[in-house]
């Protein structure tokens, strides 16, 4: 009995010791303290301001009316009404329009055909043409639905003229008897910031976790001596190494992590339905499958600047796998087996989720079990690659004075 608790304190000694020796490593490398605080802290702030105001409002618009009839006039007069759009001016011709827009004065055409009045009179369908410059889909975005809103108010207009010709006052006294309001939930605003920036913070933790651990890697195979690591060979045991290295990260993220899911939207405004004590603890299994994941990456880092192109290689392809930019259920089998394999992707799900849509932990359980899935499954890869890979490729050296 004796010798077990020697060795539990054999462990927990050891495990200190490692805790420290990777917090002094850390705040010793300015490589590794940017991963873990400068990103963090500052990355969510520049996406936010670059994407602040939320909306596009009064984009610019040439109007080509060959109608030229009070009913054109008034089209182009309420269109130059809504929040979308703002009419800057009046082209005889299509041609002469588009050379508005090519040299950005412009950035839609509004074209009215010659009949316009006329066909509508006749109850007949009369459509209109808007083209649009497609180098801003947020452009796009808000013109079509100041064009939509628009179509759809003036036909329930028109409709309820034409029943009131026909002597039903009572159907006529109303515009649009049927009124239809789409609300966004979890986006009030229907802005881009707060429908892309939650799912973006939570990229930016795991990237940054995967970024720092890896880049202390590369750090060991350069010179474990000179960085102030004990020869690694000698450690007590892979698992504590692990384990102990990852309290050192856990405890250096509380404030970027309290930072990430509650002061930055609270400062830009974004969504804020869930509790945040619920959020950490759904947030922590994919903490520590992003801590594992780097434990696996420091096998490809055989200097410090080789995390630089894991970082390029990965960032891009992580925002389109998670299902951010383009839903999941569009995505290839192939490709949706690469998106659950990846821990963000299950993370910024129910994160999003919580944040915006207010919905619980056990509302996000099936998100929450496949991050302890992955979690299990990342650390047994991170061990066999820690102790059959790592330990082997580092040499051992005698600490410089």
């Amino acid at each position: 009995m004796s010798n077990i608790f020697h060795d539990i304190a054999r462990c927990f000694s050891a495990a200190g010791r490692v805790y420290g020796r990777e917090l002094r490593n850390i705040f010793h490398d300015p490589g590794v303290m940017l991963f873990f605080f400068f990103l963090p802290l500052a990355y969510p702030v520049i996406y936010s301001l670059i994407y602040d105001p939320e909306l596009v409002r009064d984009v610019p618009v040439v109007v080509v009316d060959a109608d030229r009839t009070s009913l054109s006039r008034e089209f182009t007069r309420r269109f130059n009404a809504t929040e979308g759009a703002q009419v800057i001016g009046y082209a005889p011709t299509l041609a002469e329009a588009k050379r508005a827009v090519d040299s950005k004065e412009a950035f839609a055409v509004l074209e009215i055909p010659k009949g316009f009045e006329r066909r509508i009179g006749r109850n007949e369908q009369s459509p209109v043409a808007l083209y649009c410059e497609m180098s801003l889909l947020l452009r796009y975005r808000a013109l079509l639905f100041s064009m939509t809103d628009l179509q759809m108010s003036m036909g329930a207009e028109l409709m309820a003229s034409d029943i009131a010709s026909l002597g039903v006052e009572s159907i006529a006294s109303a515009a649009d008897p049927m009124p239809v309001e789409g609300i966004q939930l979890g986006n009030l605003q229907s802005g881009f910031d707060s429908f892309i920036m939650p799912g973006v913070l939570i990229l930016i933790l795991q990237q940054s976790i995967i970024l720092a651990v890896g880049m202390l890697g590369g750090a060991k195979h350069e010179d474990p001596a000179l960085v102030g690591y004990d020869p690694i060979n000698r450690s007590f045991s892979t698992a504590v190494d692990m384990l102990a290295k990852a309290g050192a990260y856990i405890t250096l993220l509380i404030l970027p992590l309290i930072w990430l899911i509650h002061f930055v939207p609270l400062i830009f405004d974004f969504p804020m339905a869930g509790n945040a004590l619920e959020i950490f603890i759904f947030l922590l299994p994919m903490i520590l499958a992003s801590i594992c994941v780097g434990y696996v990456v420091q096998a490809f880092c055989s200097e410090r600047e080789s995390i630089f192109v894991i970082w390029v290689a990965t960032s891009v392809a992580f925002l389109f796998l998670s299902g951010l930019t383009w839903p999941r259920y569009a995505l290839t089998p192939v490709w949706r087996i690469l998106s659950d394999l990846i821990p963000a992707t299950w993370g910024l799900n129910g994160f999003i989720l919580m944040n915006s849509n207010g919905s619980t932990l056990a509302d996000v359980s099936e998100q929450w079990h496949n991050l302890w899935i992955l979690l299990a499954f990342y650390a047994v890869v991170a061990w066999a690659v820690q102790r059959f890979i790592i330990r082997r490729a580092t040499p051992c050296g005698i600490k410089k004075k």
